[in-house]
């Protein structure tokens, strides 16, 4: 199983956002937070944030990049309870059972978008609004096409 953390090649997350997401970070779409807005909420950094800025599970940040990892199960099982409290705390869900099957909806987009990709592929993310609501779209830049120095090392430091 897959799923895709933050990764950084320079500053600029830092500076476009309102809160960045760490380097490292699990991050899902996030879309969600976008469900009903409209132009008038697209100005600035929540601009930046809508346009193409995927969604840390651990910090709410944004950030512009993520990269393809494998994901053990332990870890999903603990970033859907992250997620379904993410939905109390910030959505109203009324209790983390009842925002587990959404979290848990969430992340299996995610994991379905990773899945053909090989590790340290990257992704983004671009929206726009819609008459219909928020589109959003992924571009998939392979490691091989990225021709960069360094990708990101996934992992923990306790492990």
């Amino acid at each position: 199983m897959k799923l895709a953390r933050a990764i950084h090649f320079d500053e600029s997350d830092q500076r476009v956002f309102h809160i960045p997401a760490r380097t490292g970070e699990w991050c899902i779409s996030g879309g969600f937070e976008f469900s009903n807005w409209t132009e008038s909420d697209l100005s600035g950094k929540a601009r930046q944030a809508f346009a193409n800025g995927w969604f840390g599970l651990e910090t709410g940040g944004r950030v512009t990049f993520v990269a393809v990892t494998d994901i053990t199960q332990t870890e999903m099982d603990e970033l859907t309870q992250i997620l379904a409290q993410h939905f109390v705390t910030y959505y109203g869900a009324p209790s983390v059972e009842a925002a587990l099957p959404v979290a848990q909806e969430e992340l299996g987009h995610m994991v379905e978008l990773c899945d053909d990709h090989d590790p340290n592929t990257l992704l983004t993310v671009a929206r726009e609004l819609s008459e219909a609501g928020v589109r959003e779209s992924f571009r998939v830049i392979d490691s091989a096409e990225a021709d960069l120095e360094q990708f990101a090392i996934h992992g923990h430091l306790d492990d």
